[in-house]
């Protein structure tokens, strides 16, 4: 797809290739390896040529030379060299340059996700230091729905973000610093020495056993199975604890009762209380006095905060006190052994 494109605007005359050129050009750089069927292949091949016909009905009526396609780059950044290949600059009306660079994701891009998208931000430094002209526009294009998700050029602040990450990643390639990050593309090429990974090398590499005595007189592989049993163990009893302390409040709550008693240990019973306040009677309350706003909309803290401050009308702080009530109530068992009797 990103070859077809480059092939729609790498043209040396201001006329676009035409829908049959464009479509032969597909054909001809199609790579069939990695479908799972013969069927499948052709879905995608035909979602494809859709995508380009799309593509050259919007572009092929106002098409203009670009700049440049698939520009490759050298950004120096205080003696840091970042190479990469920019899809597509254009030079607008303005005198400025608008960057184009093309996806194939699945999803629209956000806005947000545009404005922080560190890709277009290091374009936009290389383009402004190739062609010592400003950059404008920087743009997304999904190609799956042939939309362009633009933003503005990013500030001189998000600029020197930029360039103290780059400075900050070259400096930990060169201390050998390369923490692991998980995420969808796991495992990768060098998963043997990444610490979410590389343990299952150890225990396929003879001899297992002395390769990993990494804890006392525990080995890893043993200490996983051990904590996975007793993971298993633990939710097993947590059933039936929780059976039994239901049984003893259902107990309690029928007979009337706030303390049970066994042969070593008592059981005390009681329903526990959470006061608050409704916030809409709250915010009824204080909103005509103008003190809303002092609690933040409605923060617990902040309306304690208020009703002990001395400057509040007394007959306010009668009404707002009496709007306290029961938010919720939950049984709670507190389980402590019995006194020892004395001897008579």
């Amino acid at each position: 797809m990103h070859a077809t494109v480059e092939r729609f605007f790498k043209v040396r005359t201001p006329h676009p290739p035409s829908m049959e050129e464009l479509l032969q050009f597909y054909e001809q750089s199609w790579l069939s390896a990695g479908y799972a069927s013969p069927e499948e292949e052709a879905k995608y091949k035909d979602y494809g040529r859709q995508i380009l016909k799309k593509f050259h009905d919007i572009h092929a009526p106002d098409f203009r030379l670009p700049v440049a396609t698939e520009r490759g780059f050298m950004l120096g950044v205080n003696g840091i060299k970042l190479r990469g290949f920019i899809d597509r600059v254009d030079k607008l009306d303005s005198g400025g340059l608008s960057i184009v660079d093309y996806k194939t994701n699945q999803e629209l891009f956000t806005a947000d996700y545009v404005e922080n998208d560190l890709q277009l931000t290091i374009y936009q430094m290389a383009a402004e230091q190739t062609w010592k002209l400003p950059v404008e526009k920087l743009t997304l294009y999904h190609l799956r729905s042939n939309t362009p998700c633009t933003c503005p050029p990013r500030p001189p602040s998000q600029l020197e973000d930029a360039r103290r990450l780059v400075l900050d990643v070259a400096e930990n390639i060169t201390k050998g610093n390369f923490p692991a990050t998980e995420n969808q593309y796991c495992p990768c090429d060098f998963a043997e020495h990444c610490p979410y990974h590389k343990h299952q090398y150890l225990i396929a590499q003879p001899p297992a056993k002395a390769r990993q005595e990494q804890l006392p007189g525990l080995v890893a592989a043993d200490a996983v199975e051990k904590y996975a049993s007793l993971q298993a163990q633990i939710k097993e009893l947590q059933a039936q604890l929780d059976e039994v302390k239901q049984s003893i409040i259902d107990y309690c709550q029928t007979a009337g009762l706030n303390r049970v008693f066994g042969s070593t240990c008592e059981i005390t019973y009681k329903m526990v209380e959470k006061s608050g306040y409704a916030e809409d009677e709250v915010k009824a309350l204080l909103q005509p006095e103008g003190l809303w706003e002092k609690v933040l909309g409605f923060d617990a803290a902040l309306l304690k905060q208020l009703l002990a401050d001395k400057t509040l009308p007394p007959e306010l702080k009668k009404k707002l006190e009496a709007l306290k009530k029961v938010t919720t109530a939950y049984p709670q068992l507190w389980l402590r052994a019995r006194a020892a009797e004395e001897e008579e």
